[in-house]
């Protein structure tokens, strides 16, 4: 072993950091005088070459890797979903370019591309130790993007919740990975598996417990959510596009693989009738709660944010249902479907940021006769509030068929449709907010005189690509899903 193999497995996290550091550079070095325009549109383009570089190094990856006993660990689905988030950095980076809540853009995109480097290491280890380092890379930017916007005080409100509830999830986290060391002497997700062989004793369930509640703050699944509907309100809109899309994907692969890998034969059971001690019927509690809570309380919300930011709650209770499932095709399906929401999300936070710079608000409201203002903008929102209602043939009807259908194919005969019944009917209760939006949209009036709204040329043309993926994802599935399925 030595640091030119490292370095090759890392080949695109690094590109990543020293596309920061020339990010900063550009910046710093473009004329005082230089317009936002211009520092945006040099800022766009050095990410693009980064970006671009970074993705390729992923699509050279090995199919297998493992250097340092573990500690960077790569195969092709982790290849896959590094591609997925590079690619959500790069496009939050380009709708940010309408957005006037700073002047300090070098820093801005800087601390995004450290978030991104956190997120692809949490794909890249089965080690407990480097997974809690990348969380913390991914966390601390966030926090402060969250702040960025200096001008408001909802920014800098969020920015400290999201801190203080960060904070302690973290505290959670590391308590109980360590415990699961002290327990098992392993650092290691499979070397955790094999020393527990399925015996439960008292601290075991402490750690069980403890690891679950510091992911269910980084997932915001009820009732560890409280954080999440400020945040995506106060923060600028951009950076809570980045939290609900590329954040998410990688949180769920992280948390899908502990429980699978090294929590393996402890899973208890979550049957209709026949609950067992495990990490199953803990997740479906969470799961339940998030369903429910998040579509009953998104009805009442009059801000697009705040509505979002509760249908992701309620999204993430669908995707746990993937996790109990602990099938291949489960696996396959959480990742199809996490990705799909993401991308899905970020269309959706994108519309919502143009309109609020044009109108400086983001209630429903705001959002009266878009479609006299702006069709193809409204098109595209249409597309993405469909598909997170699950209508066909869009990419989230596909999204919670697999899902829906790994957890009832799991365990016993009939063992999880319980929990597949409970997320159909909390589904349909989404619709009803999905159309409160699509209504001031298309069918209230909005303002007497129509003013068409400005939106930049990369914005748009950004918008419609997720639009046009969403309509594609959902009308060709297997082209990602066999992605994840067949690695």
């Amino acid at each position: 072993m030595n640091y030119a193999e490292i370095f090759r497995a890392l080949q695109a996290e690094s590109a990543l950091v020293l596309l920061a550091l020339v990010v900063l550079a550009v910046d710093l070095l473009a004329p005082r005088t230089a317009s936002m325009h211009t520092r945006w549109r040099n800022g766009i383009l050095v990410m693009a070459i980064g970006c671009i570089t970074a993705f390729i190094c992923l699509s050279r990856a090995p199919e297998q890797l493992s250097l340092l006993g573990g500690m960077l660990s790569y195969g092709r689905t982790a290849s896959v979903i590094k591609q997925v988030i590079v690619i959500l950095t790069f496009i939050t980076a380009v709708i940010s370019m309408n957005s006037r809540f700073t002047k300090h853009i070098g820093e801005y995109l800087a601390l995004m591309l450290l978030a991104t480097v956190g997120m692809m290491l949490l794909g890249s280890s089965d080690n407990l130790l480097l997974i809690f380092v990348a969380l913390e890379l991914t966390s601390l930017p966030l926090y402060v993007l969250t702040a960025f916007n200096k001008s408001s005080v909802q920014s800098s409100e969020a920015g400290l919740k999201y801190f203080l509830f960060g904070s302690m999830s973290a505290a959670f986290t590391l308590f109980g990975l360590s415990l699961l060391y002290g327990i098992s002497g392993e650092i290691t997700l499979s070397g955790i598996a094999a020393k527990l062989g399925g015996q439960l004793d008292p601290i075991f369930y402490v750690a069980l417990v403890m690891t679950v509640i510091g992911f269910a703050f980084k997932i915001a699944v009820a009732p560890f959510h409280l954080w999440a509907p400020d945040v995506y309100q106060g923060a600028p809109t951009p950076v809570a596009a980045f939290i609900a899309s590329g954040s998410k994907v990688a949180s769920f692969f992280v948390l899908a693989r502990i429980m699978m890998a090294g929590f393996a034969g402890t899973e208890g059971s979550a049957a209709w009738r026949d609950v067992l001690p495990g990490w199953v019927p803990l997740l479906a509690a969470l799961a339940i709660a998030s369903m429910v809570l998040g579509n009953v309380a998104a009805i009442a919300q009059s801000s697009v944010k705040r509505l979002l930011a509760y249908s992701a709650i309620a999204h993430a209770g669908y995707a746990l249902l993937a996790v109990l499932a602990n099938t291949p095709q489960g696996f396959g399906s959480l990742l199809y479907y996490v990705v799909t929401y993401a991308v899905t999300a970020l269309g959706a936070f994108a519309v919502v940021g143009v309109v609020e710079n044009s109108s400086e608000g983001d209630s429903l409201s705001h959002f009266a006769g878009l479609s006299r203002r702006s069709p193809v903008l409204s098109l595209c929102m249409l597309v993405f509030v469909l598909s997170l209602a699950g209508i066909p043939p869009l990419a989230g009807f596909f999204g919670k068929f697999y899902v829906f259908t790994a957890a009832a194919r799991a365990g016993a005969p009939l063992g999880l449709l319980w929990l597949v019944i409970i997320a159909i009917a909390t589904s349909a209760i989404s619709l009803y907010y999905y159309l409160q939006v699509l209504k001031q949209i298309y069918v209230s009036e909005g303002p007497v005189t129509i003013i068409p709204i400005p939106i930049s040329l990369p914005v748009r043309l950004s918008i419609l690509a997720l639009a046009v993926a969403v309509v594609l994802l959902g009308c060709a599935p297997d082209f990602l899903l066999q992605k994840f399925l067949l690695n």
